[in-house]
């Protein structure tokens, strides 16, 4: 694709590095056959394509109009469109810089502001997410229908963390929701490590991956999140820790692009692509491990989860390229596993698009439970809790993370 970038951006590294991705875009239109929104909408402004063009015209200098701002807002960021594309354009990275100048150049109306500033203050941070929350919940039983779904129910961790320390030793992200909303992903998964002969590490000071901020266009701080990660996890990496264990893909995603994100940061560029190099979704660390060891199947031939539908969350799909991982691992283990349909569209969740695009949250959703449960599932089970939480507000059956199902 042909630009010619005003000097602002021609003399910007980040101006450049957009202009190389647009011009590896030749515009064939196969990513509007992936793109959730386009399905949806069928306008060629909610597609990938389309996107493209108004990052290309802001580039060029361009009027940023409300219209540029919607069509960029309803993008869910889910990156089918980049496992689609023949020419490996990384739309991803695009989108996020093209969103980030739209909310430089063009203000929003308040009501907006206040939403996007409430969200990047409370979900960030677990000490002030998690109060909430248990606010939230003890009034959930007199809330309207519509608010209740919105508020996950309370959990309570089912197992200890495991006190055998290993020779091999692995870090986990606690992160900001997840500690909240579903305690038992990281037990689970540190015991099922142990019965690996591996140790799995919370570091406190460890927090939020950025992808919040980030990816609601404050990057200066989302930039910040992930400096202070770096600084509490690199006494564990000069030590020698084997990898970063992501049981949230879309934290996993987020922490794989630390190395792009952070590249023109001369202080932290190197050590942010060893973070990256060393992020994996806990699915590509099992598959390296024997999995006998894990066998969910009884004595009497059978396991007690039941007939399960896989949901595969777009991060760990398109952008950690790890689809079929998980069924895999469920697979040998000896679960049964149900056939779905449309594997590669979102769920509609996608961080806080649930919050900020409901309705088109709200039909994707249908859209991804229905295609979950044609063959009648007695569970889901997912990667992503923002997925989980997501899929349980509408489905008729349980929905958890599918590391659970090992942690028997």
């Amino acid at each position: 694709m042909k630009t010619d970038l005003i000097p602002h951006y021609q003399d910007s590294p980040q101006g450049q590095d957009a202009e190389k991705i647009l011009r590896s875009c030749v515009h064939c239109g196969f990513c509007n056959a992936t793109c959730p929104t386009y399905q949806e909408l069928n306008d060629e402004r909610d597609g990938p394509r389309g996107r493209i063009y108004l990052i290309k015209q802001l580039l060029e200098g361009g009027e940023v109009t409300e219209k540029t701002r919607t069509h960029l807002d309803r993008c869910l960021t889910c990156r089918s469109c980049e496992t689609t594309c023949p020419s490996g354009v990384q739309y991803g990275r695009l989108i996020d810089f093209g969103r980030a100048e739209v909310e430089k150049k063009l203000e929003r109306p308040f009501n907006q502001k206040l939403m996007r500033w409430a969200l990047r203050q409370v979900l960030p941070y677990s000490q002030r997410f998690g109060p909430l929350l248990k606010v939230g919940q003890s009034l959930r039983p007199i809330m309207p229908e519509v608010v209740k779904t919105k508020i996950p129910p309370k959990r309570e961790v089912s197992s200890p963390w495991p006190a055998k320390r290993h020779a091999r030793v692995m870090l986990a992200l606690a992160g900001c929701a997840q500690p909240s909303t579903t305690p038992n992903t990281n037990v689970s998964t540190a015991r099922v490590l142990d019965k690996l002969g591996i140790t799995l590490v919370e570091e406190p000071k460890a927090g939020c991956c950025g992808a919040v901020s980030y990816h609601l266009g404050a990057h200066d701080e989302g930039l910040d999140f992930m400096r202070r990660n770096i600084d509490a996890w690199w006494p564990a990496v000069e030590a020698g820790v084997e990898a970063i264990v992501m049981t949230a893909s879309g934290c996993g995603a987020m922490l794989q692009d630390y190395g792009y994100a952070l590249r023109h940061d001369a202080n932290y560029a190197e050590k942010a692509l060893k973070i990256s190099e060393l992020t994996k979704d806990v699915s590509e660390i099992l598959q390296a491990e024997d999995l006998t060891l894990l066998s969910v199947i009884n004595t009497a031939g059978s396991n007690s989860s039941g007939k399960v539908a896989v949901h595969c969350p777009c991060t760990l799909q398109h952008a950690m390229q790890q689809g079929d991982a998980v069924e895999s691992i469920l697979g040998k283990v000896g679960i049964e596993l149900v056939r779905t349909k449309d594997k590669h569209l979102c769920c509609g969740s996608a961080g806080t698009y649930s919050i900020l695009q409901p309705e088109m949250s709200q039909k994707l959703l249908s859209n991804k439970l229905a295609a979950l449960t044609g063959e009648q599932p007695d569970r889901i089970v997912t990667s992503n809790v923002g997925c989980q939480l997501h899929l349980e507000s509408k489905a008729s059956v349980p929905v958890q993370h599918w590391i659970e199902l090992l942690d028997r």
